[in-house]
């Protein structure tokens, strides 16, 4: 296990190394400049002021040469840099967003697993049945349905037919959890379903995978209850494809937090990779991607384990 946890930690250098460089240079290359920003709402501007702001924010450098400065600076201080409009540390800005997208993304997992893994299951037990066709269908809209739109739907139509719509000031968890929780739960559930998808229908077929082995028959036989059968012999092995379905959730928790964030007014990282994006600031655009990637490799490398607990033949050599 150790030598398997040392030969994966370093196999995350390169691929961090390409990160880096795709982030750094793919984001100054988005049409528009910060310069220009800054300098729109200005009644006169010069040359010597453009050239005061670019020398200020450190702009003026070759990029090659930002880009050895950032590294180095992500290595040797572990700071990701200071936002190009607010001047405090990118760090302090994403620190501040995590724990609202974080929420989002764990209530968003519970509820994409309450979903998917029954319906999955009942829908392989009860195969070519009614309720086997609904479950597909059920299965096959939400993977169809954005969540961009169900998430304006949900916002623009109660509205209208019944005078309501969900929580749009924000309130901090600490500050209220009930009234936080029913400002969240809304978009949580949206990016449950979202997600729960793809999970119903792999669990659907890895279930009737396993209901035709030669072990579940033998249980079968044996007299076994129908729910002993399913969780002590069946669930168990069919979810191993379904795990590595969860740890690719996380991009889809990221790409659904981008937009749901921005239409019920949250403000996580989502939505401060959007204003980041839209005011050109490279420092906060290239950290929250770069820590988006350090995410899904860690929680990649944690789903690789769980296999080992899911599968005893699993072997870390």
């Amino acid at each position: 296990m150790q030598a398997y946890l040392i030969r994966r930690l370093l196999l995350m250098i390169p691929t961090l190394i390409v990160t880096t460089l795709i982030v750094f240079f793919v984001v100054r290359l988005v049409p528009g400049s910060i310069i220009d920003l800054m300098v729109s709402d200005m009644e006169f501007t010069t040359q010597m002021d453009r050239d005061a702001i670019q020398h200020a924010l450190g702009l003026d450098k070759p990029i090659y040469t930002q880009y050895v400065r950032w590294v180095w600076q992500i290595i040797s201080q572990g700071s990701l840099g200071k936002s190009l409009w607010k001047n405090v540390p990118v760090t302090q800005e994403i620190l501040a967003r995590i724990p609202v997208t974080l929420e989002l993304g764990v209530l968003s997992l519970i509820v994409g697993l309450i979903i998917s893994i029954p319906i999955g299951v009942y829908s392989a037990m009860r195969q070519d049945t009614v309720g086997d066709y609904i479950a597909r269908s059920f299965a096959i809209l939400l993977i169809a349905l954005p969540g961009f739109w169900v998430g304006t739907m949900v916002v623009v139509f109660p509205a209208l037919w019944w005078k309501w719509s969900p929580p749009m000031i924000y309130i901090s968890l600490t500050e209220d959890p009930i009234g936080n929780f029913k400002q969240v739960i809304v978009p949580a559930i949206i990016l449950g379903m979202a997600m729960s998808g793809v999970t119903m229908r792999m669990m659907r077929t890895m279930m009737l995978e396993v209901l035709r082995q030669d072990y579940i028959r033998t249980a079968w036989a044996k007299g076994l209850e129908e729910k002993t059968v399913i969780r002590k012999h069946a669930l168990k092995n069919a979810l191993i494809p379904v795990v590595t379905i969860v740890g690719l959730w996380m991009p889809i928790v990221v790409e659904g937090a981008v937009i749901l964030e921005q239409i019920f007014n949250l403000p996580g990282i989502g939505r401060l990779l959007i204003e980041s994006a839209f005011t050109r600031d490279y420092s906060i655009v290239s950290g929250l991607v770069l820590l988006i990637a350090c995410g899904i490799l860690v929680i990649n490398l944690f789903i690789d384990l769980i296999y080992g607990f899911l599968d005893p033949r699993v072997r870390f050599d």
